[in-house]
């Protein structure tokens, strides 16, 4: 049985309504930062979090980012931090629109 969770259906797991309820939650913005964790940065928020940081210092960083640097590391640390709580990897869960 598949479990229909933001734009993607998922078959791992049972999502506790928390979680679907947050993964629905996520603004576009929030869902981008998931995909490109998962995509460029290998499932991690802490190498996507040192470019940002490295970026507003003027140090060498991997990715451009074009949106706003402050605002991508306030929602990494609150995606981080939920994922940690729920222990659940929103890259499995979330697809853009």
């Amino acid at each position: 049985m598949t479990e229909r969770v933001g734009n993607k259906h998922t078959t791992k797991k049972a999502v506790p309504k928390a979680v679907k309820a947050y993964v629905d939650g996520l603004s576009d913005e929030h869902r981008m930062l998931v995909v490109l964790k998962a995509q460029l940065y290998g499932g991690s928020w802490d190498p996507m979090l040192d470019d940002l940081r490295n970026r507003l210092t003027g140090r060498p960083y991997i990715f451009k980012l074009a949106t706003r640097i402050k605002d991508d590391i306030e929602r990494i640390e609150q995606m981080q931090r939920f994922e940690a709580e729920h222990d659940v990897d929103l890259a499995e869960l979330v697809e853009l629109p």
